[in-house]
């Protein structure tokens, strides 16, 4: 099994303030079908973001910029740092963790069927774009939800267990207006936190060429990690 680890972590996401013990409190189902009539317009989306990460082994907070865009039902990229340190990739048949700097390329299988924990990690980073009412039920056990500051939060726990033993739980911060994605926060089972906030995105944009499939230089090394 693929172990993971600190700088991978990082990029993840499915995805506030910290977040509260979960309760059993009723969602509002009109909160959750006008939030997934708002991401069926969606099919592409792009924006900046500033990733928040809380770690008990320090005492100031560590903080990133970058960028991420998102393609339907399932592609996204997330680029950290300016330049890009840190690049990862969602294609349908595999993630790929780019690290130009040091010309290096990671690749995970995302075979259909298998058990697989990158699987069940990138249905939390794509909890923010869920297709239908099914397919969130499918990934996730609706705990809570609150309003604060004009933003819906919604709690968020993973059902498969291989998820939920590493991140038990996301909040996904919604926009009370437009329904729009804000922010993303993910409790990590260590006791560590992980914040994304989303600045100016834009829905349905023109995304770059080959966003989802990089060109990587010929003397790069690429590696399959768990294989001999």
């Amino acid at each position: 099994m693929v172990s993971f680890r600190p700088h991978l972590a990082a990029l993840i996401l499915l995805l506030v303030a910290t977040v509260a013990t979960p309760s059993h409190a009723a969602v509002p189902a009109t909160l959750v079908e006008d939030w997934l009539n708002h991401q069926s317009t969606i099919q592409t989306w792009s924006a900046e973001v500033v990733q928040t990460r809380t770690l008990k082994s320090l005492v100031q907070p560590l903080t990133a910029t970058g960028r991420v865009w998102f393609a339907a039902p399932n592609q996204f990229r997330w680029e950290l740092g300016d330049p890009p340190r840190t690049i990862a990739v969602r294609q349908p048949k595999r993630m790929l963790v780019i690290y130009p700097l040091l010309k290096r390329v990671e690749q995970y299988p995302l075979e259909s069927g298998q058990t697989n924990p990158w699987r069940d990690a990138l249905a939390l980073l794509e909890a923010g774009f869920p297709q239908s009412r099914s397919e969130l039920d499918a990934r996730f056990h609706l705990r809570d939800s609150s309003t604060t500051n004009g933003v819906h939060f919604l709690q968020l726990e993973p059902r498969a267990t291989s998820a939920r033993r590493f991140m038990p739980l996301i909040v996904v911060g919604i926009d009370q207006s437009t329904y729009a994605l804000r922010s993303t926060e993910i409790r990590f089972a260590d006791g560590s936190f992980m914040r994304n906030e989303f600045v100016r995105p834009q829905s349905n944009p023109t995304l770059p060429d080959r966003a989802f499939d990089p060109a990587l230089e010929p003397d790069w090394e690429v590696i399959q990690p768990g294989n001999p």
